[in-house]
């Protein structure tokens, strides 16, 4: 299980999910797949994501951020990714 934040660009836009397929689901983002937030603000760079072995863990995880302010989600999203790199060319290598 996955725990993901997708941006539309750096400090833009953010989104919080939760999946058992990461590549599938940045894929359906990327491709406008499912109609929603995502694709009505542009929401397609995966910029952070956490691995979870556990579905309940990686629910409460996502449940946890989902109530952080936004500034603590752009300071985890820049300890490991400070430039806001889309991450998804590294997940399907």
């Amino acid at each position: 299980m996955y725990v993901y934040l997708l941006a539309s660009g750096k400090h833009g836009t953010l989104y919080l999910g939760v999946t058992n397929d990461l590549i599938r689901r940045v894929y359906e983002h990327k491709s406008k797949a499912v109609r929603g937030f995502t694709s009505r603000y542009d929401v397609t760079r995966l910029v952070w994501f956490e691995i979870y072995d556990d579905p309940t863990n990686a629910i409460e995880r996502e449940k946890e951020i989902k109530k952080w302010r936004r500034d603590w989600k752009i300071a985890l999203i820049e300890e490991n990714n400070p430039d806001w790199i889309d991450l998804y060319a590294e997940i399907t290598k």
